[in-house]
């Protein structure tokens, strides 16, 4: 089955740094782009980064860019979100997800989620 798992969220003050992992299993990573999403309450799920596994090409979403950095390691089956300078507005779950075309911003897609992790920056 595939499976994605993320890990690294927590609570941290505003202009703390955090690194998320996202850790996948039971597929061929170079055949999927993963992004990252993520979703506050009461909100719509957001397109946070993405990244082409074979190709390495990322693309970020406005509200992000400048402040995370997302990477792979296909060899190790982990993507990461390093997100640093945090503000409240980052606050939300992150989500991992594995598609079939890359860099792209809609949820719909991604066709394989993990869980989540909360992420909390408070002020």
């Amino acid at each position: 089955q595939v499976q994605l798992v993320e890990s690294g969220g927590g609570l941290v003050q505003a202009g703390d740094s955090l690194r998320l992992s996202c850790a996948a299993s039971g597929l061929t990573l170079s055949g999927y782009a993963m992004a990252w999403f993520r979703q506050a309450p009461g909100k719509e799920r957001e397109f946070v980064s993405a990244i082409n596994w074979t190709g390495n090409n990322a693309a970020y979403a406005d509200s992000v860019k400048g402040r995370f950095t997302i990477s792979r390691d296909n060899a190790k089956h982990t993507v990461w979100l390093q997100m640093n300078s945090l503000k409240p507005a980052d606050t939300a779950v992150y989500y991992c997800a594995a598609g079939f075309s890359g860099l792209g911003a809609y949820d719909y897609e991604y066709n394989y989620w993990g869980q989540g992790t909360q992420v909390t920056v408070s002020s």
